[in-house]
Parts: C-alpha cells; sequence; structure tokens
C-alpha cells in the first residue's frame, strides 16, 4: 500500500503543479473563455431574432438564404468554421494592406467570428421554431385588437417564443461553452491552451486537464441553474393551481 501511494500519489497531485503562477494562467484561460463565449452569444442572439423571423417568411427570396445559412453552419464542424475563420481570410489578395488585417491578425477575432455566425446559425432554428408554435389564438387576439404585423411580434409572437425557447436555448450555450475549448487550436490561451500550458511545463497531463474538466462542469452547471431559474420564473403561469 505504501508503495503504492508512493508512486500514485505524486500521479495524482501533479507534483504541485498549483502554483500561484500556474493558477493565474487558469484565471487568464477562465476570462478569454467567458469572454468570447458572453460576446458570441450575445451577438449570436442579436442576429438570430430577425434571421428567424425571416426564416418562416413565405417569400422564398426572403426565407431561402437564410436556410442555407443555417445549414451550411449547421451542417459542418466548428473546428472547420474557425480554420476557415484563421487561416482562410489571411490569404485573401491585397487584404494585409487594408484595415482588415488588423482584425485577422489576432486570432480573437476570426474564433470570435466563427463562433458567432455558428451560435447564430443554430439560435435562429431554436427560435424559428418557438415562433411556428405560437398559438392561433394569441395571433388572432392580436388581429382582434387590430395590431400590426410588427406590434404583433413585438408584443404576442417574440415575447411568447422567447419562453418557449429557453430550455433549448440554454442548451445552445451550454455547447458553446464546452466548443469553445476549440478556440487554443488557433494559440488563443483559453482554458483548454492553459491547461496545454501547464502541461507541456510539468508533463503532467491528468491534473492539468482535469482542473480544466472541473472548470467547465462548474460553469455548465451555473449556466443550467440560470437557465433553470429562468424557466421557473418565466413559465410559472402555466403550472397547473394545486
Amino acid at each position: 500500500m505504501e508503495q503504492w501511494l508512493t508512486h500514485v500519489a505524486p500521479w495524482l497531485t501533479g507534483n504541485d503543479i498549483f502554483t500561484p503562477a500556474t493558477l493565474a494562467q487558469y484565471w487568464d484561460g477562465l476570462v478569454s473563455t467567458v469572454q468570447l463565449v458572453f460576446v458570441s452569444l450575445v451577438i449570436g442572439l442579436i442576429v438570430a431574432v430577425p434571421l428567424a423571423i425571416m426564416r418562416g417568411s413565405k417569400r422564398v427570396w426572403v426565407n431561402g438564404p437564410v436556410w442555407f445559412f443555417t445549414y451550411v453552419f449547421r451542417g459542418t464542424p466548428l473546428l472547420i468554421q474557425l480554420y476557415l475563420a484563421y487561416y482562410g481570410f489571411a490569404f485573401v489578395p491585397g487584404i494585409q494592406d487594408t484595415w482588415l488585417w488588423f482584425f485577422i491578425e489576432d486570432p480573437l477575432y476570426p474564433a470570435l467570428f466563427a463562433f458567432t455566425l455558428n451560435t447564430a446559425a443554430y439560435t435562429t432554428e431554436i427560435f424559428h421554431g418557438a415562433i411556428r408554435a405560437t398559438p392561433r389564438g394569441e395571433l388572432e387576439a392580436a388581429r382582434a385588437y387590430g395590431m400590426s404585423t410588427a406590434q404583433t411580434y413585438r408584443r404576442i409572437v417574440l415575447p411568447s417564443a422567447f419562453r418557449r425557447a429557453l430550455p433549448a436555448y440554454g442548451n445552445e450555450v451550454i455547447f458553446m461553452l464546452h466548443a469553445s475549448a476549440i478556440a487554443s487550436a488557433v494559440t488563443i490561451m483559453d482554458l483548454t491552451g492553459a491547461a496545454y500550458f501547464v502541461y507541456s511545463r510539468f508533463y503532467t497531463p491528468f491534473p492539468a486537464f482535469i482542473f480544466v474538466a472541473l472548470i467547465y462542469m462548474a460553469l455548465s452547471f451555473a449556466i443550467q441553474g440560470t437557465f433553470r431559474l429562468l424557466e421557473k420564473r418565466l413559465l410559472r403561469h402555466l403550472k397547473t393551481a394545486s
């Protein structure tokens, strides 16, 4: 038993890899991950709402491009999209002589671009389904009150669709958090990048990556708890009276 502890205990504890310097590296990675995910989700949500409305249009020239956008970004891996955004734009002729090169040479902006478009595609379909599920009675009541189409969407359809879309959108937020781990593939020092750094310095993969996995798990539970509170608050009118 003592011999087993002598060989295994250092492997489990990581030979004291959790120093103030490495913890600071993890903290910087956590900040980068949260910023990247939060900004991409906010922009993606802003883009997705009008796209979801367009997706429900009966005019092909309106819903067709939106369908194609969501089909492409939902049908291809996010890692490929990230590589295209990071490496592909750099080979556009003459782009190095324009102001756009400032955004391309920093890996944060191509990653933000890829993540935003990806989450916008998924969120568009989530809200499109929620909008289609709007009860016909609510729409007829809005027409009876003399509301215009814009007023109906603003006061009836979108608030109702947002409540219905909460569970699916909560899953999308968690998915984006987990998918952000690939940001380290383009040299962004996120949580996974910090784990790689610690591993390359101390050659202890299990403690380095297990610690990051626990951080991702804690963030996922926090997001899940937040959305459960939102669902409980916004959907409490659906509960039957006891």
